[in-house]
């Protein structure tokens, strides 16, 4: 029994020695070839084609094991009639629904990759095309978000037709976003609006003052600073950052209204938000139904693809993602299992 245990313990420490020299070496090869930037890919995908390969299996699945051959034939010649259909309508060419992702933080930090995907999409898209964005944001910082809504303006500027399709949230900066379509659709449960404008910051002025602790604080120009964190904020500050935000709040507005002008901008911009029946009814949205719905019905007239750019990270950076990721999915899946004995019974 000690010797079965001694082999064992030298072969788990000559597993883990050779682990750590592979690791080793692919980072020092990683760092030799210079791996240390992040290389962008275009991916594409034809949507009609992903269904129609699942629909065809599924199909055969649900068909007596004698049938599926017979089936499978008839696929084929479906194949070939196409084909032949296709050659003879070369002359007249489907149109084509571009679909674009954006999943906003606070930051927006998709708005780059949101920008050269539409500079993609508007070089090679042709009259009557379409394009879908699936957006998904609770919005963030004003600047960033102003950014990402002038992105997808740049559709409309090109006279593209722009559906934004909302399965979630598109609620303040992620709104500023979406109104800027031709159409907007929503799930009856997403949540919009959210038309206002807000900051909050703390102070501890008074804590500092009670331990005798003083906060210098010197500007060049009257409002370089409103409101601080460690300084005596004052009324003349507070008055200046509120109309600030009120400044803020009408730019939203207009740039809602001048997208939506059928839309009574008084009763909408309070700041608060809607779930899409009521947003319906306030015509913050034109219709109701999901982005994969929506899609699925565009496939019988045109041709669906999905354009995304992805970045290609360096093989260190994809191991600790990896791991990253690894660590974080396992204390997500502790997490669940520990809720749901709340309620299981034995």
């Amino acid at each position: 029994m000690n010797e079965w245990l001694l082999d064992m313990g030298r072969f788990v420490l000559q597993m883990s020695i050779l682990t750590l020299l592979v690791v080793v070496a692919v980072v020092v090869i990683a760092r030799i070839k210079g791996e240390t930037g992040e290389r962008v890919r275009l991916r594409v995908d034809e949507l009609n084609e992903r269904l129609e390969y699942r629909r065809r299996r599924l199909s055969l699945a649900a068909t007596e094991p004698s049938a599926r051959k017979r089936l499978a034939k008839a696929f084929r010649r479906d194949d070939k009639s196409r084909s032949r259909a296709g050659r003879k309508q070369a002359d007249k060419p489907r149109s084509t629904v571009w679909v674009l992702d954006f999943h906003g933080d606070l930051k927006a930090t998709g708005a780059g990759r949101l920008a050269e995907e539409i500079s993609a999409v508007t070089a090679a898209a042709s009259e009557g095309d379409e394009v879908v964005i699936r957006l998904e944001s609770a919005g963030g910082l004003v600047h960033s978000y102003g950014l990402a809504a002038a992105q997808v303006d740049r559709l409309r500027d090109a006279g593209l037709s722009t559906t934004v399709c909302v399965d979630k949230v598109a609620a303040s900066g992620g709104y500023l976003m979406a109104c800027a379509a031709d159409q907007l659709r929503a799930a009856p449960f997403a949540v919009l609006g959210s038309i206002g404008v807000v900051a909050q910051l703390p102070n501890v002025h008074r804590l500092l003052k009670r331990h005798d602790v003083d906060i210098e604080l010197l500007t060049a120009g009257e409002y370089k600073r409103t409101l601080t964190v460690f300084g005596e904020n004052t009324e003349e500050g507070r008055d200046k950052l509120q109309s600030d935000l009120d400044n803020i709040h009408d730019l939203f507005k207009q740039h809602v209204i001048q997208r939506r002008p059928a839309l009574d901008i008084d009763k909408v911009a309070t700041g608060e938000v809607w779930y899409g029946h009521d947003a319906l009814e306030k015509g913050l949205v034109d219709a109701l139904g999901t982005s994969e719905a929506y899609l699925v019905s565009r496939m019988e007239e045109a041709r669906i693809v999905s354009v995304r750019l992805e970045a290609r990270h360096a093989m260190g950076k994809r191991l600790g993602m990896a791991i990253s990721e690894g660590v974080a999915g396992g204390v997500e899946r502790l997490l669940e299992r520990l809720d749901a004995s709340r309620w299981e019974r034995r």
